[in-house]
């Protein structure tokens, strides 16, 4: 049986074609399983994919999909767009549902998200979804459609960042990125406020 998400995309005229490759316990890294062995990265094939939605951002980022929908608890959209050169977006918990059975792995929850080449795709993504339809079929959901209002404006606003919570300090090159993304925003007219994170170690 269809997921909520995948029923409703069809309806929309989505054409599902393949399930792409994926970690055998998923939770990894990388996307390798003993029957389809591991996914390649299509820029070089010496390099994996990362994980556990690597096959799909591989897919994506050789031309082979338009668009593609993965889940991540710790970076598992996040990590194999980074790696694959794609965009990838890992909303809020049940925003666009859930992608297990209501007795399955609830403990530490994974988010389902779009994965596409370019922001525009995660946007559209985002508001063939969130639709009565799927506010409907999934009563954990809440029914906020996409806010095109807030997507498209102009507004100025006010961003937190940091390098370090207290517990595990960025990478040198993991800092970098994020100062190189702070100067960014801030030419683009935005206000970036220094921020720790509140009790990282407990949490």
């Amino acid at each position: 049986e269809d997921a909520f998400l995948v029923q409703v995309l069809k309806k929309q005229g989505a054409v599902p074609f393949v399930l792409t490759g994926f970690p055998q316990l998923l939770m990894a890294y990388e996307s390798s399983n003993p029957i389809f062995g591991a996914v390649r990265n299509p820029h070089d094939l010496l390099r994996g994919s990362g994980g556990s939605s690597g096959g799909e951002a591989a897919l994506i980022a050789s031309g082979g999909s338009l668009l593609g929908f993965g889940t991540d608890i710790a970076g598992s959209i996040r990590q194999p767009s980074a790696f694959c050169g794609i965009c990838g977006l890992k909303p809020t918990c049940d925003r666009i549902g859930y992608p297990y059975p209501e007795k399955a792995q609830s403990i530490i929850r994974p988010n389902v998200g779009p994965m596409a080449r370019d922001v525009d795709s995660l946007a559209l993504a985002m508001r063939a979804v969130l639709v009565p339809e799927l506010f409907e079929k999934d009563q954990r959901m809440p029914p906020i459609p996409f806010r095109d209002d807030i997507f498209k404006s102009t507004h100025h606003l006010t961003i937190g960042y940091y390098t370090d919570d207290l517990v595990c300090p960025a990478s040198p090159s993991a800092a970098r990125a994020v100062m190189i993304a702070k100067q960014v925003l801030e030419a683009a007219g935005h206000t970036l406020v220094p921020w720790t994170p509140l009790d990282a170690e407990y949490a």
